[in-house]
């Protein structure tokens, strides 16, 4: 045990710069993710019917292939017409445009649970349609669609160990040389298993709180302040407490 962890301790340095790697694809695939998801999923709903088309081919195509192939057509086969990506971009890529794809769906649905009468409302105020989005049912959409997209978040993080494949010396890559210098799986991918958890179970956090904070912005639920204060947030409990 002891020479397993003097191994953990001399690989720490590069199982770091591997996490710092998953870390950057993560933040780069969510962020291209979610502009997918939001530019394809307002698509979907446009009148032009050439524009839902486009929207629904994107969507099904990159659905319906896996993402491995995604990235492999990204990091091999564009290379053969001439055009070179660098590996960490073409892992950005591959998994923003194949959960953003997954994305669009959870946008869509959300637009499509605003109710009625408050696109009505909005006309009734002769906003334009952008302006309907943006400042009535967005604000509302984003609520309902926080918690999927959590879960989508959270599975484009386990993706990204598919960059291991592209030369990319991510966790799961540092992770992979740990049990070759070791000599013992159990403790390497026991390790790997326990930072995956540590920076998913952070993510989660980090999106209950913004979805604590899009409800309670629309009056349907309370802040981070009174979810984390002692004393009741309703008054009624409040007098009843100091009685």
């Amino acid at each position: 045990m002891n020479d397993n962890i003097n191994a953990f301790s001399d690989a720490w340095p590069s199982i770091r710069e591997g996490v710092l790697i998953t870390l950057e694809l993560t933040a780069g695939g969510a962020a291209l993710a979610f502009l997918t998801a939001v530019m394809l999923g307002v698509a979907a709903r446009a009148h032009n019917r050439i524009i839902r088309w486009f929207s629904r081919a994107f969507i099904e195509f990159f659905r319906g292939t896996s993402l491995l192939v995604q990235l492999f057509w990204l990091f091999y086969v564009v290379p053969l017409f001439g055009y070179l990506i660098d590996p960490l971009l073409c892992g950005i890529l591959a998994l923003g445009l194949n959960y953003g794809a997954y994305g669009a769906e959870v946008v869509r649905g959300a637009i499509n649970s605003v109710p009625q009468p408050q696109w009505e409302a909005a006309t009734a105020l002769d906003f334009s349609h952008w302006q309907r989005l943006r400042r009535i049912v967005f604000p509302q959409a984003w609520a309902e669609m926080i918690p999927p997209l959590t879960n989508l978040l959270i599975q484009l993080l386990k993706g990204t160990a598919l960059a291991s494949y592209i030369l990319l010396e991510d966790l799961t890559f540092e992770i992979g040389q740990l049990r070759q210098t070791t000599g013992n799986t159990l403790f390497a991918f026991g390790v790997g298993l326990i930072i995956y958890f540590v920076i998913g179970y952070v993510l989660t956090l980090l999106m209950n709180a913004l979805e604590v904070r899009a409800k309670n912005r629309l009056g349907t639920g309370p802040s981070l302040r009174e979810i984390f204060s002692l004393a009741p947030t309703d008054p009624r409990g409040l007098e009843a407490a100091q009685q």
